[in-house]
């Protein structure tokens, strides 16, 4: 198992961010996710919660005062005496995407920036399996990291004030799919009709960091047809198991 040299330091008067070596990789995401449940599943009864990004955790006490000294050695011990943390079963989505040029708003020109043809782009966006790092900016927003170098693209200069919900876009070096409409500077390749956040269910996101995304690619017509079920709620995403 990896065990990494961690930096822990206060964060607020009730929380303590603990911090990985500064790279998005999957071996630090694992590590991450692993301590995470360890620390939910055993530490439940003072901890309110536990925020993971890229290589970092925020833990929350809930004491009114939080020795923080105290628990900082306490996070020391746990991680560097393990012997085994649980594996949290993960999943590999498949969501449909649609990348007719009515919703890829900049394909073209990412085909001529890339010296790609459109159809290539499509192919190597979704060939590709994508790794959920986490879920921030708007609610459902999940980070991906996994896209081929040669779809690389800096954000767009002047971000655009609306942005359609389900658009598929990349910024940098990841790609995403925005869960609401809203303002967004990432580059527009397509349109999943699929719903990324729902408050009302007990999981609002079906997806969790550390799972795995892989899009299909469906035409303008099979887009407004799952649409439909979305709106029905007789649509159902298509996943499987994988190993963690």
């Amino acid at each position: 198992m990896n065990k990494f040299k961690l930096t822990y330091s206060r964060f607020s008067e009730t929380s303590i961010l603990v911090e990985w070596p500064p790279y998005i990789s999957p071996k630090i995401l694992n590590d991450v996710l692993l301590f995470k449940n360890y620390l939910l599943k055993n530490d439940s009864e003072s901890i309110i919660q536990i925020t993971s990004a890229y290589c970092s955790i925020l833990i929350t006490y809930g004491f009114n005062s939080v020795d923080i000294d105290a628990q900082i050695a306490s996070l020391k011990s746990k991680y560097d005496s393990r012997q085994d943390f649980e594996i949290r079963p993960q999943k590999l989505w498949k969501i449909p995407v649609c990348y007719d040029l009515s919703f890829a708003l900049d394909l073209k020109e990412l085909s001529l920036e890339k010296n790609l043809s459109i159809p290539e782009i499509v192919r190597l966006h979704s060939e590709a399996i994508y790794k959920v790092y986490f879920i921030g900016f708007l609610p459902g927003f999940l980070y991906l990291g996994g896209l081929d170098k040669g779809l690389f693209m800096p954000r767009r200069k002047s971000p655009r004030q609306h942005i359609e919900m389900g658009a598929v876009g990349i910024g940098g070096e990841q790609t995403g799919i925005y869960p609401m409409a809203s303002p967004g500077g990432w580059n527009i390749i397509g349109n999943s009709p699929i719903a990324f956040f729902n408050p009302k269910l007990e999981q609002p996101c079906f997806a969790k960091a550390g799972d795995c995304i892989q899009f299909v690619p469906v035409d303008f017509k099979t887009h407004q047809e799952i649409s439909s079920h979305v709106k029905n709620k007789t649509y159902k995403i298509e996943s499987e198991a994988i190993d963690g």
